[in-house]
């Protein structure tokens, strides 16, 4: 299996389990499980992993020395789709609660941690 499928596979899995996770926590706590776009927050989390992934995996052996920036360029993205999708909802009532924060900030990282750890690999090689 190449890289690629690997990495989707195992962001999915990861991000799988943390979303359970993430709503037994939010189950326990008697908040509402599918609030504050969590899904949503999920899911273009993943896409957008696979996709930075997926550019710097095809542009490995071309634009090795600008993997680092172009990994970066990625990071910048999520942040932009972030302030355009997600901060407008959070702030609309003119807060931003914790559980609206970790609704987006928990994939993130797991999505940004497992992204960074397949990056090293590709530049390992």
């Amino acid at each position: 299996m190449n890289s690629f499928f690997k990495f989707s596979l195992s962001l999915l899995v990861v991000l799988v389990i943390v979303f359970s996770i993430h709503l037994a926590v939010l189950n326990q706590l008697e908040k509402p499980l599918f609030e504050d776009r969590i899904l949503t927050a999920y899911l273009i989390n993943y896409f957008l992993a696979v996709l930075i992934y997926l550019v710097l995996f095809l542009l490995k052996n071309k634009m090795t020395d600008q993997l680092g920036f172009l990994y970066m360029g990625g990071s910048i993205v999520k942040f932009i789709f972030f302030f355009i999708f997600f901060y407008p909802f959070y702030k609309s009532d003119g807060k931003l609660d914790s559980f609206e924060f970790a609704a987006f900030f928990i994939p993130y990282v797991i999505s940004l941690i497992l992204e960074t750890l397949g990056v090293i690999k590709i530049l390992k090689k």
